[in-house]
């Protein structure tokens, strides 16, 4: 636990953040559903937090340049908390829509700060045990999030009070920490036309991970609802979904290690595809198998995009490490605005079954993707391979994270495509 001592205010803070951010996440789609909204304006508030979020992520390096992280951090804390607040005073869709757009920019702010906190925070003696911590914090408080749900009816106000509560109660950690401040964050480039040369199955899979996953977490709710469900069934469903995504993290991960990982890639696509239609069957003729199939559903949906940003750094040169890391979060945070807006177009046309249908199609499109890319090149060398880090891909971020190398490295290899070289000489996959 000393190891965890120069990071807990930070991880704390993370902490609360996700809680507030998993409850709304959760509420406002339910809120959504009982105010009859249609699934395709549940589908665009799905989409404007993912847009918002992909804005904060390109203006927050100025705002921190201009401002400071303490400054930035509170005033981004003050205007979430703020939010759920107003999502309560008026339950309209355009107006919603707006609000979502403006909780992803703080929300993107405030990941991006606190992550970069944690990048200079952490050792080269300490490094995987914050990584691990922090994915496991990520993937818990998510689920308390959802939970919290069942405190009180979505239609009345304390739902969005506490989410506002755990939102501003957030700041108090950082603003109280005696950690310096980290530095400036780099804003760094890639062209996609490159990253997809360099590798092409680990763009495909962040895309299909930001489409199928932006698509369930917009529109997961109001399928539970529109087959029959509770809210309560909502809260466990969700949940669900997150745990088995977090107990397959390392056991995928540690596999990939050891063999091709785009065959895990392929495997675990094609488990998703199945389990997906698992999903689509229990709501039509089981609705009480709908949580267990939905915790089949994230066990192989949600390590496709760790698994795929592994792959991608494995051809990847030391040099590229961040610029390849943002633009495949970019193109995961893209490819969520997209997700949840044909999803919504999927459940409009079939019901609540479009949805999971729409999601499995994803996943056999990127198996058979896969499984052409194994064809056309071979795996990297052992040697060449990075270890597998857990990344929760539920909410993308931005960070300057290099696992394989100290906090003084990963900050200075921060340039854009233009100062990159060209491309690593070993065969892209």
């Amino acid at each position: 636990m000393a190891s965890l001592a120069p990071v807990g205010a930070l991880l704390l803070s993370v902490a609360l953040l996700l809680a507030g951010n998993g409850l709304q996440g959760t509420l406002l789609p339910v809120r959504a559903s009982m105010e009859s909204f249609s699934p395709l304006s549940i589908g665009v508030l799905g989409a404007a937090y993912y847009v918002g979020f992909a804005f904060g992520v390109l203006v927050t390096p100025r705002l921190i340049e201009r401002v400071g992280h303490i400054r930035l951090f509170t005033a981004m804390v003050a205007i979430a908390s703020a939010v759920p607040l107003v999502h309560a005073l008026l339950v309209v869709p355009g107006f919603w829509w707006l609000l979502r757009g403006v909780t992803g920019i703080c929300l993107a702010s405030l990941y991006l700060i606190i992550e970069s906190w944690l990048n200079e925070r952490a050792t080269s003696e300490n490094r995987g045990l914050v990584f691990t911590t922090y994915t496991t914090v990520n993937f818990s408080v998510i689920t308390l999030g959802q939970l919290l749900i069942l405190a009180d009816d979505p239609a009345h106000f304390p739902l969005y009070a506490i989410a506002s509560i755990l939102v501003s109660v957030a700041a108090v950690p950082v603003a109280l920490s005696r950690s310096p401040q980290p530095p400036q964050i780099s804003s760094v480039r890639l062209s996609f036309a490159r990253l997809f040369r360099l590798s092409p199955v680990g763009v495909a899979g962040c895309v299909v991970v930001g489409v199928a996953n932006g698509a369930f977490w917009a529109l997961g709710p109001a399928f539970v609802l529109q087959s029959g469900l509770g809210v309560s069934d909502v809260a466990l469903f969700m949940s669900a979904t997150v745990i088995g995504g977090a107990v397959s993290q390392w056991p995928f991960g540690r596999l990939s290690d050891r063999i091709d990982r785009r065959l895990m890639i392929a495997i675990s696509s094609a488990a998703a595809a199945a389990s997906g239609i698992a999903v689509v069957l229990a709501g039509l003729f089981m609705p009480d198998m709908v949580i267990v199939a939905g915790f089949l559903f994230g066990m192989f949906s949600f390590p496709i995009y760790a698994l795929s940003v592994a792959h991608a750094n494995d051809v990847a040169r030391d040099a590229d490490f961040v610029a390849v890391a943002g633009g495949l979060l970019m193109t995961n945070g893209i490819a969520s605005v997209i997700g949840p807006l044909l999803a919504a177009v999927a459940m409009e046309a079939g019901g609540a079954a479009g949805l999971f249908a729409f999601t499995a199609l994803t996943h056999v499109i990127m198996t058979l993707f896969t499984l052409y890319r194994m064809r056309q090149r071979a795996a990297p060398p052992a040697e060449d391979k990075t270890d597998f880090v857990p990344m929760p891909a539920l909410a993308p971020r931005w960070s300057d994270i290099d696992p394989r190398v100290e906090p003084v490295e990963a900050a200075g290899t921060g340039g854009g495509a233009d100062d990159a070289g060209p491309p690593p000489e070993r065969g892209t996959a």
